[in-house]
């Protein structure tokens, strides 16, 4: 174990409960199944660093906002050209 992870775990010993490795392990494994460009890239058997999951895991998230922004414009666009008893319903909805 490096000195710095070592002074890292001291330090945070103080202020919340420990995790091991295992258990730090055990939650990368998690996400790593969670994310689609892991997930379907790899078999079971071939583990991404942690590293990489991470980062896999940020760069998913962005996408996934992005994603949601866009979704949030087309509705908008899409309610601003629509009138009529179904529009109302989907902008009280949303209202909500």
């Amino acid at each position: 174990m490096s000195s710095r992870r070592s002074r890292s775990r001291q330090a945070a010993a103080g202020v919340s409960r420990n995790i091991s490795d295992d258990q730090i392990n055990e939650l990368v494994s998690k996400l790593q199944e969670l994310l689609p460009e892991l997930r379907h890239s790899r078999s079971h058997s071939d583990k991404a660093s942690a590293a990489r999951v991470l980062q896999e895991t940020c760069n998913y998230i962005r996408s996934l906002h992005r994603e949601v922004d866009d979704l949030s414009e087309r509705l908008s666009e899409l309610l601003a050209t629509t009138d009529g008893p179904q529009a109302a319903m989907i902008r009280s909805l949303l209202s909500q």
